[in-house]
């Protein structure tokens, strides 16, 4: 049962940061240049499009942190154990997607493509320190409740 709810968590939160990152790309009208929801759709076009633009990237990199992190939440929430290692491994999924988007398409600014290794890893892990932390709190705070009880 443990496999089924972790492989679900994994893809819930892989699914929310693809969510959060193509909002995040759609936001800015002058950035849209495809018909379809998904810029993912046409992105070899998409990227040549932006491929002088500086501050898409740099905003990319900063969606693609929020995405992670927030992904990793919903990952941590979902799986019973080991928390912050699953969230992890949505920010480790999301680097090999990105290198994978690096290496296929060669419109990336340099700058990017040394700051994904420094974005996707301590986003997802704030995501499940965010869980871990709450999780313990409200652990204490329920022992708390308890010890304190009158008989």
């Amino acid at each position: 049962m443990n496999f089924i709810r972790n492989t679900f968590a994994i893809l819930m939160g892989l699914g929310i940061t693809g969510l959060i990152i193509t909002l995040g790309i759609r936001a800015f009208p002058q950035w849209v240049t495809f018909e379809a929801f998904a810029p993912f759709e046409h992105w070899q076009r998409f990227l040549f499009s932006m491929k002088d633009d500086k501050a898409f990237f740099g905003f990319l990199l900063f969606i693609s942190g929020l995405g992670t992190t927030i992904g990793g939440v919903a990952t941590a929430i979902i799986v019973k154990y080991a928390k912050v290692a699953y969230a992890i491994l949505i920010g480790f999924i999301m680097l090999f997607i990105a290198m994978l988007d690096v290496i296929i398409f060669p419109y990336h600014p340099t700058f990017y493509k040394i700051s994904i290794f420094l974005t996707f890893f301590p986003f997802s892990w704030i995501g499940g320190k965010i869980v871990e932390v709450i999780y313990e709190r409200n652990k204490k705070k329920r022992i708390a409740e308890k010890m304190n009880k009158p008989k």
